[in-house]
């Protein structure tokens, strides 16, 4: 008999996720397996599998996956590869191409100081098979939700350093091994060209939705929260309660300056002359009336938003000389960062705040992110709630529901104490953001796509990474700000490639913000 390399997990949920017939594909791809220098455990709570286990050869731990580093834990135990596959079946079916084990296990013999090694992988999706091809590691790739596969390959002895799962959490140990695996720096990414992946995973057909680690539950966050928080400490990119703030400060004549504008609500706009009205009226409808309104059009003189915007401008038939005043740029350069800056470095204000131009402000938007600011001078930037609505075809805004109750985004996650630690793990920090244009300059200003992948995506997450860094973030808990989903939008229910373009752009801001807090403790980079 051949000596056992490689062990192989799963899990038992008492209701499978999928058919029967799903599950006895599985086995019978691992059993039709060219090599069999490996072993099948199966941990969980469906006492069908011991049946299944006698029948087939493979062994079954009865374990409870409300604590999953336990059930995992208890698996380890019966494991005796030099390699262990935790592989992740809770939701999807998995089907092993028959030289697998022996690739696997190859593949780490050739390279004994990897950690973890994850690989490509198809999906098969509404009888559609796709190829997955994952993105490269780096130190930057912090989200619990990064996508690594099914499949994850880690050597014995790295699981032995490390004590396999931390049984402190119950929800996702997998994404602690996972950091601390890259804390050695050795990890392994094997690609696909064609038919080169060992496993295919089958999926329900859905949407991908970027709000979806809002919805996880608050325990699961919490625990996330930690374990990112545990890495950043290990890798000396923590900063402690209060580490690092400074102080804004003006003088008597600047602050005496900011009475006749106090704030810049600027509004991006490509080619959205049906929507840019509305998101200008939403502004003048402030109950704080001395701010301007600065729409930076980057379609060019031809975009249509310009003379939709030129109604409001003096001589226009919606010009209201009491209201707060709008000022048009355009630009022939479809970049974000050069509309944020141009419009606030011409602006005389002491706030900049957020406006898209399919989106709308409360009327006391404003007013709530001044007082904020008034609480400390230590704040440098302050970051709203928003409640999401949609368009509807006859153009009505409606709000949208989530269990019968309005679909309000608090991002409450956020805690003074560690806020900034975890924003390096969540999608975003919330909105609508406004920021001392001051603290805006001494910061650099916003991104130009000079970040890697950044493609006018993610200038704004750099910045609130870059001013939490200095600054406290104050916040404004009440909605404040409506999100309004329509058919031309881009924050929801996007595509799979384009969400990997999103990660790749912040994960590199990720890792650039982990190098700077390294600096800020006192030690030179290390990722």
């Amino acid at each position: 008999m051949n000596p056992v390399r490689l062990s192989m997990i799963f899990y038992a949920p008492a209701q499978l996720p999928f058919s029967e017939a799903s599950l006895q594909n599985m086995v019978a791809s691992l059993q039709n397996q060219y090599s069999q220098n490996f072993e099948i455990i199966f941990a969980g709570e469906n006492p069908a599998m011991e049946n299944l286990a006698l029948k087939n050869q493979f062994t079954y731990v009865p374990a409870s996956l409300d604590h999953k580093a336990k059930a995992l834990n208890a698996a380890l135990q019966h494991a005796h590869g030099d390699y262990i596959l935790l592989c992740n079946n809770l939701a999807h079916a998995l089907e092993f191409k028959r030289s697998a084990s022996k690739f696997y296990i190859m593949a780490m013999d050739r390279h004994p100081e990897t950690a973890l090694l994850y690989t490509d992988y198809d999906l098969m999706d509404n009888g559609v098979r796709k190829e997955r091809k994952l993105l490269e590691w780096h130190n930057g790739r912090l989200t619990d939700s990064w996508d690594m596969g099914y499949c994850l390959l880690f050597s014995r002895a790295f699981l032995q350093s490390v004590g396999n799962c931390d049984e402190a959490f119950a929800f996702n140990p997998v994404y602690d091994l996972r950091l601390k695996a890259f804390e050695t720096g050795k990890i392994m990414h094997i690609s696909n060209r064609f038919n080169g992946v060992p496993y295919l995973a089958h999926a329900a057909a859905k949407g991908l939705d970027v709000f979806a680690y809002l919805k996880a539950g608050k325990e699961v966050q919490i625990e996330a929260e930690k374990v990112v928080t545990g890495h950043l400490r290990r890798i000396k990119a923590y900063l402690a309660p209060g580490q690092n703030y400074h102080k804004v400060t003006y003088s008597a004549e600047e602050e005496k300056s900011f009475a006749k504008c106090i704030a810049a609500v600027v509004i991006p706009v490509f080619n959205r002359p049906e929507f840019i009205c509305s998101a200008i009226e939403s502004v003048q409808a402030q109950t704080v009336q001395n701010i301007e309104i600065v729409v930076a059009c980057n379609g060019g003189d031809e975009d249509p938003t310009v003379a939709a915007v030129q109604r409001y401008l003096p001589g226009g038939d919606r010009y209201r000389a009491e209201k707060p005043s709008v000022r048009l740029m355009v630009h022939d350069m479809n970049v974000l960062g050069l509309c944020f800056n141009d419009a606030l470095q011409t602006s005389s204000a002491k706030y900049y705040i957020q406006l898209d131009s399919d989106d709308l402000l409360f009327p006391d938007a404003v007013e709530k992110i001044l007082k904020v600011y008034e609480e400390d001078d230590q704040i440098g930037m302050v970051i709203g709630s928003y409640q999401v609505f949609e368009k509807t075809a006859a153009g009505e805004v409606i709000p949208v529901l989530v269990d019968g109750k309005p679909f309000i985004v608090t991002h409450d996650e956020w805690s003074e104490e560690n806020g900034r630690n975890n924003l390096l793990r969540i999608g975003g920090a919330g909105a609508p953001r406004s920021i001392k244009i001051k603290v805006l300059g001494e910061l650099g200003w916003f991104g130009m796509n000079d970040a890697p992948y950044s493609r006018n995506y993610g200038e704004d997450y750099e910045l609130v990474n870059k001013c939490a860094e200095r600054y406290r973030i104050g916040r404004v808990w009440e909605p404040i700000y409506k999100v309004v989903r329509h058919a031309g939008g881009t924050d929801h229910m996007i595509d799979q490639v384009t969400i990997d373009v999103n990660d790749n752009a912040k994960d590199h801001m990720r890792l650039y913000a982990l190098r700077r807090r390294q600096i800020i403790n006192g030690i030179s980079p290390t990722v």
